[in-house]
């Protein structure tokens, strides 16, 4: 029974270090948002709101968010025309919970894994936002196509940067590549 814990033991710690990470963020995202009164919207999936908008007022549109009194999620008009909601899964939060979970488990020196946890969260947020414009001047423009805007091109599209991310992480910055890396 040793011998398969020697064996299988970076694979383990891979994944402790892994759902450790990931329940503790989400456990500690939760608590935040359960600091937020019913049908209130939390501060960060309103930020994403006006950074939307903000986006997408540096072009020729008319662009507006207004906050659904009845529901926790924000209306966005696009010229005159109410086009989609952002409601709290929208935040990328939870892509950024799994982006640092996968990092940690991948875990460097601490300032390198600090300073990619930053950064990477941080173009996570940004393009995020990105794609929340696309895809609201997409769907004003093809109706028809929101549910393969929505549930396939526009998830493919921030999930494929979080991978290419984690590629980077693996290949030049963890633990792995320096144990790898040719001598």
């Amino acid at each position: 029974m040793k011998k398969y814990f020697i064996v299988y033991k970076p694979f383990l710690l891979f994944l402790t270090k892994f759902f450790l990470t990931f329940i503790v963020l989400t456990l500690l995202y939760q608590g935040f948002l359960g600091s937020f009164e019913n049908n209130k919207i939390d501060s960060i999936t309103n930020l994403v709101a006006r950074n939307t908008e903000q986006l997408l007022d540096l072009f020729p549109t008319d662009v507006a968010t207004e906050e659904n009194i009845e529901g926790t999620f924000i209306k966005l008009i696009y010229n005159h025309k109410y086009v989609a909601r952002i409601i709290e899964g929208c935040n990328a939060i939870s892509i950024i919970i799994l982006f640092i979970s996968f990092v940690v488990s991948f875990s460097g020196k601490l300032k390198p894994t600090l300073l990619f946890i930053f950064w990477g969260s941080v173009v996570i947020y940004i393009l995020n936002v990105f794609r929340i414009a696309m895809l609201i001047v997409l769907i004003y423009h093809l109706p028809g196509q929101v549910g393969l805007l929505h549930s396939v091109l526009f998830p493919l599209f921030i999930y494929g940067v979080v991978f290419i991310l984690w590629i980077v992480w693996v290949r030049k910055f963890s633990l792995y590549a320096k144990s790898t890396a040719v001598k």
